[in-house]
């Protein structure tokens, strides 16, 4: 079927932000352009289309952006909105909106960002399910414009407390494993990274986190645990639901690190908590959101997730040396090759996902086949 033209559209007004900007985040509003089902881990087609706009405009970027070993200074969140279709699938309608939500941690993004935004594109080339931009979300951005000394200089209140809503699967590594749970050191850690790569202004990160282990209190929480799939291969297990914390009276003696603990509180909408949170995961409001009434419904990325984790088990348990991390590279890839090869996924467009040649990919699938034969 021919694809529809997409239809001329007003470009947005300009990002008029102040020029010191480092952070900043926009939610976009997308409409299909008909009724479509979206692959379990379709967020690595955002996650690829976004990267592919900065390479158009600014190679240099677009290259740290892939290989830079500091930390990513974007997210992304996955489409909101999106239906479970009976099977599982996630269902798209074409008399709808959803929303997108793009978030920058550094000035060079903002600054893409605001050259991008002079003449946007009008439509994501999503795989199977292109999507039109109606509205670039200027006109109040979901994260406005901050830099990370406004983040700071915000006067403490005279009960410092933090509430976090999780809205996304998230989890943090630990030992070379998934941790789903947001203890307070794991959640600073995630933060304070971000804060010392790109607000210009470093902290000690063993000496805060010393201090946020002896000074947060945990006053409530609700959580629920989840295991999903997420970035290029493998799954995770993560957690969603909310925190509330706050401080010992001892704590609030420090004032400097009662000020960061605040700052970090305020950058986690912006950058995300965890790990992949360039894939959807981690996504953070601040603010106390309700339990969730019903259980979830179970969806196509549920098992897809829940066979890449076995499968990946068991060639873990295949291979002579278990441990490393090339063992469980491997693993995980051709773990999930061979769950989306089940699933019927095509292994041209597993291959791109992946960044691997077809060839490289097929023999990957022969190999997880074989050696999935003792599994059911």
């Amino acid at each position: 079927m021919p694809r529809p033209r997409a239809t001329v559209q007003k470009p947005p007004a300009a990002a008029n932000w102040p020029a010191d900007t480092q952070l900043v985040g926009l939610t976009l509003q997308l409409q299909p352009y008909t009724d479509s089902t979206l692959y379990p881990q379709y967020t690595i087609g955002l996650h690829a289309w976004l990267l592919d706009q900065v390479r158009q405009m600014n190679p240099e970027l677009s290259a740290y952006l892939h290989d830079g070993e500091s930390e990513k200074p974007f997210t992304i969140s996955a489409l909101q909105g999106v239906e479970i279709a009976p099977g599982g699938s996630p269902r798209l309608r074409g008399d709808r909106p959803y929303t997108w939500t793009i978030t920058a941690l550094s000035q060079p993004v903002v600054t893409w960002l605001t050259d991008w935004l002079r003449q946007p594109p009008q439509t994501i080339d999503l795989r199977g399910a292109p999507l039109k931009i109606l509205d670039w979300g200027l006109t109040a951005p979901s994260h406005p414009p901050a830099t990370y000394k406004q983040l700071f200089d915000v006067a403490i209140p005279p009960n410092p407390a933090i509430a976090l809503s999780f809205l996304s699967p998230t989890s943090f590594r630990r030992h070379k494993h998934h941790f789903p749970l947001p203890v307070p050191v794991n959640l600073f850690h995630s933060y304070l990274r971000r804060w010392n790569d790109f607000s210009g202004v470093e902290y000690d990160q063993e000496d805060f986190l010393d201090w946020i282990d002896r000074s947060v209190i945990i006053t409530r929480h609700h959580l629920q645990s989840i295991k999903t799939v997420a970035g290029k291969r493998g799954s995770v297990t993560g957690f969603t639901g909310a925190i509330e914390i706050s401080l010992s009276k001892t704590a609030l003696e420090d004032s400097e690190y009662v000020q960061l603990f605040m700052a970090l509180g305020r950058l986690a909408p912006y950058c995300g908590t965890g790990h992949k949170t360039t894939f959807g995961l981690g996504q953070t409001r601040l603010g106390w959101s309700p339990a969730e009434t019903e259980a979830p419904q179970s969806t196509l990325q549920d098992l897809l997730a829940q066979r890449i984790a076995a499968l990946t088990e068991h060639f873990l348990t295949q291979r002579k040396r278990t441990g490393g991390e090339r063992a469980m590279a491997i693993a995980e890839t051709w773990a999930t090759i061979l769950a989306r090869r089940e699933l019927g996924e095509s292994l041209q467009d597993i291959a791109e996902d992946l960044g691997l040649r077809y060839e490289t990919a097929k023999t990957y699938a022969k190999l997880a086949r074989k050696a999935s034969e003792a599994l059911p």
